[in-house]
């Protein structure tokens, strides 16, 4: 068992089972990167303040940046014996400089660690799912010009009802994902990344912070800033479950696509050829051509918004400030944002091999219940009103 950062009130060692039913290293550990930013600016702070003198302050910073460029390599590994990965990046740092690593935690908690790593973590990805919505963007309009001036059927109920613009159709899913964009977009410019909480309450003046933080950033947009109200920074999850709920409406638009291609791409309907390489076939049925990677987008669904449900139930009685209930956030709001980018990157390539079969589409087409708005509007024009055309258009075609 590693070192902790805990115990010295506690005469009786952990129990080994408890030990391994409470710890996160096993997914806390992709927080790495974060933790070591939090890290680098509460070394600095420390140096503001004094509690360290520059040349400890320069050998711990010097072990902090080998660690983290080790993670930025992928060179990275955790013990699986830590506690979580502020004990393990703290014990690690040990090994590198001896005993002056312990002046690391000074004045700091994990509790402000876990949050301002959550919330870089969130910011970042915010981004990354940002990206990669806009290559998917890009991905329908690649295929809306590629049947521009094509018409399709339009549905309402699951019902033929008029004629529309296959452009116009997949203009409806990229409006969807403009304004998971704009969600991701407005979330971002919201969420700042706060430190200095302590557990509960600032035990290093702002102004330290403040300054450590401009050190860091070296002048970069100063998305981090230091903590406002304490109290709220380390009982705070607003912001995950915030980011879970935009990453649902994204899965919502990804399985209503994926609806759609799956229903138009049966031989009932037959409008739609989907790319072979994202399907599937069966081990008994030889002609089969499953849809395999819209079916998970649409069964992934559950998850994600299942995932959402886990931190609203998690936070809704909990008492202020921290409690270890929180540490339950990490794997939900992972899963999520890890499902969702894999999704949404292989949907861009995915859109882009879907064929239309236009031969289909126009005998369809021919259906004359189609145009019934069409014909009613042109005997309104001729100066019926609308409701006796309705009715007119109606029974001709129930065939009275």
């Amino acid at each position: 068992m590693a070192k902790k950062l805990w115990g010295g009130r506690f005469k009786k060692e952990i129990d080994k089972d408890f030990f391994e039913f409470q710890k996160s290293i096993q997914y806390d550990y992709k927080l790495a990167g974060y933790d070591i930013a939090h890290s680098l600016i509460h070394a600095l702070a420390l140096g503001k303040t004094g509690i360290l003198k520059p040349k400890e302050k320069t050998k711990l910073i010097g072990a902090l940046k080998k660690i983290g460029n080790e993670i930025k390599q992928n060179k990275f590994k955790y013990e699986s014996g830590s506690e979580d990965i502020h004990t393990d990046i703290q014990n690690k740092i040990e090994k590198k400089i001896g005993k002056l690593a312990l002046k690391l935690h000074t004045l700091r908690s994990r509790n402000d660690q876990v949050a301002f790593d959550e919330k870089f973590y969130c910011h970042v990805e915010c981004k990354n799912v940002g990206n990669l919505l806009e290559n998917l963007l890009k991905s329908i309009v690649i295929l809306e010009n590629k049947y521009k001036n094509v018409s399709v059927v339009g549905y309402t109920h699951t019902q033929r009802a008029q004629k529309i613009n296959f452009k116009d159709y997949l203009c409806a899913f990229y409006c969807m994902f403009e304004r998971d964009k704009k969600r991701l977009n407005n979330f971002l410019k919201n969420l700042e990344v706060h430190i200095g909480a302590g557990a509960l309450l600032r035990n290093i003046k702002k102004e330290d912070y403040g300054k450590a933080i401009k050190e860091y950033l070296k002048g970069s947009n100063a998305f981090i800033k230091p903590s406002e109200n304490t109290i709220d920074d380390v009982s705070d999850r607003d912001f995950i479950i915030e980011l879970l709920s935009i990453l649902s409406i994204i899965q919502m638009h990804l399985s209503r696509l994926s609806e759609d291609f799956i229903l138009y791409s049966t031989k009932e309907f037959g409008f739609m050829e989907l790319p072979e390489e994202f399907c599937t076939g069966s081990s008994l049925m030889p002609h089969k051509k499953n849809p395999d990677f819209l079916e998970l987008v649409r069964g992934y669904t559950g998850r994600i918004y299942g995932n959402l449900i886990s931190i609203l139930t998690t936070m809704k009685g909990l008492p202020l400030t921290y409690n270890r209930d929180m540490q339950l956030d990490k794997e939900p709001l992972f899963s999520s944002v890890e499902i969702v980018k894999d999704e949404i990157a292989i949907m861009s390539k995915f859109i882009k091999g879907v064929k239309l079969n236009e031969l289909v589409v126009k005998e369809a087409l021919k259906d004359k219940n189609l145009y019934s708005v069409d014909r009613a509007k042109e005997l309104v024009l001729k100066g019926m009103p609308f409701r006796q055309a309705h009715d007119k258009i109606g029974k001709e075609l129930r065939g009275k």
